[in-house]
């Protein structure tokens, strides 16, 4: 089918789902639906179920649940306070829903995570028959400087490995047959420089990639049969191009932070990305080559994004095929389709949507 919806939402209110299509014949993307939702609830990550039946969000105070029975109608169904700290929901606090990660075997729980401040608390909810978000059925604890910002499955759904962005470490949980979680263990990031932002596993369950986001590096770690533990193999690739400018003269901050790392369709490739903290500096993204067994081969290339990527630059591959990949923009509000051919990515579409905030990560939906 040349055809494929995406999905995607923003950063800021008003709240909105944006449905666009791609034709992969004629190369062309556009706007086909702007779902309006609730006005205080922007969702800043989306994910569908296992079945694409239902799409959860990470909407500032709230976790929301929305029905999709077509690409252009999306019910809104259900919103969830964040689970844990109480002071978590306040007003007066920053405490932000950022991500979730929807269980693909059942139980088919939905495992969510708060940021910022009162952050230190993974939320677990289950759902209903028809996959809306139910019960919080558990809040499980980190620490209290802790802020998970990426979680992701082993491939027997046995294992949820957290990074901690603020704690700067990666966490091992053991799934129990109820969809609860219990704490396997947790180990540092390599440098007290890197805070681990998002983690990517591949489908042998032998390798796992964490992509720090202040240290700008993906860094390579192999799986402990017995523990189930990351080991770090001391393998690091560069996720911005070296030699450049990586702190600001005047205010010493740093002027990149990586964003996402998500493998391909098939296990064969990976692609990870990282922002640039300036409007000015442009953003890059990288692809990798792994091997049958999830080692990195090499990293095949690292090239500049149109912008900053401001909040964003998600890179979502496809998930039916190696040959497309989306990238996300809220500097100016782009969502991009590029083509993997012959190891090399170039862009063939692309659709602004100038709306506040818009241009967080895009979801697949055909």
């Amino acid at each position: 089918m040349p055809l494929h919806h995406l999905m995607c939402g923003t950063w800021t209110p008003p709240g909105a789902i944006f449905t666009v299509v791609f034709d992969d014949e004629n190369l062309t993307l556009e706007l086909v639906k702007r779902t309006e939702i609730p006005y205080d609830e922007p969702i800043s990550w989306m994910t569908f179920d296992h079945a694409k039946k239902n799409l959860y969000g990470a909407a500032m105070k709230k976790w929301s649940s929305f029905a999709v029975r077509s690409p252009t109608e999306i019910v809104h169904e259900v919103s969830h306070p964040m689970g844990g700290d109480p002071q978590a929901n306040s007003p007066d606090t920053n405490t932000r829903a950022i991500f979730l990660l929807a269980a693909k075997q059942p139980p088919y729980c939905v495992y969510a995570n708060p940021f910022y401040n009162h952050a230190g608390y993974g939320n677990v909810f289950s759902v209903s028959e028809t996959g809306k978000l139910d019960k919080n059925i558990q809040n499980y604890p980190y620490l209290p400087n802790t802020g998970i910002h990426g979680m992701v499955f082993d491939p027997t759904e046995t294992y949820l490995y957290s990074a901690d962005l603020t704690a700067n470490k990666l966490w091992c949980h053991r799934k129990l047959p109820s969809g609860e979680v219990e704490l396997v263990g947790s180990i540092d990031a390599p440098s007290p420089d890197d805070h681990p932002r998002w983690v990517a596993m591949h489908p042998s369950g032998n390798y796992l990639y964490a992509l720090m986001e202040a240290g700008n590096r993906l860094c390579e770690y192999v799986i402990d049969p017995i523990t189930h533990m990351p080991v770090y193999t001391h393998h690091s690739y560069p996720l911005i191009p070296p030699g450049i400018p990586r702190k600001d003269k005047e205010t010493g901050k740093g002027l990149y932070r990586a964003d996402v790392v998500a493998l391909t369709f098939s296990g064969k490739y990976m692609f990870a990305s990282s922002r640039a903290n300036k409007f000015e500096l442009q953003g890059y993204i990288s692809a990798f080559k792994l091997r049958d067994c999830g080692s990195i081969e090499k990293q095949l290339c690292l090239q500049p994004t149109p912008t900053s990527g401001g909040h964003s630059n998600c890179v979502s591959p496809c998930d039916f095929s190696d040959e497309w990949v989306a990238i996300t923009d809220d500097q100016e509000g782009w969502l991009e389709i590029y083509r993997w051919q012959e190891e090399c990515l170039h862009r063939v579409a692309r659709v602004r949507i100038p709306e506040p905030g818009f241009g967080m990560n895009a979801i697949w939906y055909d």
